[in-house]
């Protein structure tokens, strides 16, 4: 999980990599996010031929398959500024598994480990590489966390969220009794095995919601859509929000205005 952050002045640029899950079904958190960094000063970069990070596919094993998708990202970032991904999952393919995929390939390889350098979860560049202070606008409330397996063990993105979160004065962060559990999604694997999937989105729901939070956290869109899925079909108003879109709530973007 740790890393080399960037040397020199701080950055003016980023690329904004959005992942297909928030273009396509949470747009309002890549938004969010993007307004997060242009109000830090970052001019984002949002590359128009961005697709899927090739994850869905290299963990079902086809390894091809992903290495074709994969390859097609490699040369969207071509200024050497930091990539920024609002999903630890999705980073982490990129950062740790993009230098595998093209390991037989000499100049691939420097173009996937020139990448991976570059590569950050939002939280975690917010955090150490803009070094954000925030004040809190909000009202009290309390919240719970959920954060990806892949996210929690390759980027450590449970712990960034909390350190910005214990900026904000008026959020208590709830512990969950399952919080390094699995939901259940894990991309294909709910398609593959809806059953067990989906009684572990049921047993993860439940330890959110036991908490006693008001809401719950996740900077993972499939992790957001497989739980709150589970929530709405039980017709429970309990709900999960990108962290995203919280962090720009509570930090003045509540009522509309963009950076």
């Amino acid at each position: 999980m740790q890393r080399n952050l960037p040397a020199g002045p701080r950055p003016k640029d980023v690329y904004f990599f959005a992942t297909c899950l928030v273009d396509l079904f949470c747009p309002e958190a890549g938004m969010d996010a993007i307004q997060l960094l242009e109000r830090e000063g970052i001019t984002v970069h949002f590359p128009e031929n961005q697709t899927c990070c090739g994850q869905p596919a290299y963990t079902s094993g086809y390894a091809d398959e992903a290495r074709a998708v994969a390859k097609v990202q490699l040369d969207l970032f071509p200024e050497n500024w930091p990539v920024v991904v609002p999903s630890g999952s999705c980073g982490g393919m990129m950062r740790h598994h993009y230098p595998k995929l093209f390991a037989e390939d000499p100049m691939l390889k420097a173009k996937a480990e020139n990448l991976a350098e570059r590569v950050f979860e939002l939280s975690e560049f917010l955090l150490k590489v803009l070094n954000v202070k925030w004040k809190d606008s909000g009202k009290p409330t309390k919240v719970t966390l959920h954060t990806s397996c892949s996210a929690r063990r390759e980027m450590g993105t449970h712990l960034h969220a909390r350190e910005l979160l214990a900026q904000l004065d008026g959020v208590e962060v709830l512990q969950q009794s399952h919080e390094s559990e699995c939901c259940g999604f894990g991309g294909t694997f709910s398609v593959r095995q809806p059953a067990i999937s989906g009684a572990m989105a049921s047993d993860k729901a439940d330890a959110l919601k036991e908490t006693g939070a008001d809401a719950f956290l996740s900077a993972d869109g499939g992790c957001l859509m497989n739980i709150n899925g589970t929530l709405e079909k039980r017709r429970d108003s309990f709900r999960g929000q990108h962290l995203a879109s919280f962090l720009w709530e509570r930090t003045g973007g509540n009522k509309g205005e963009k950076a």
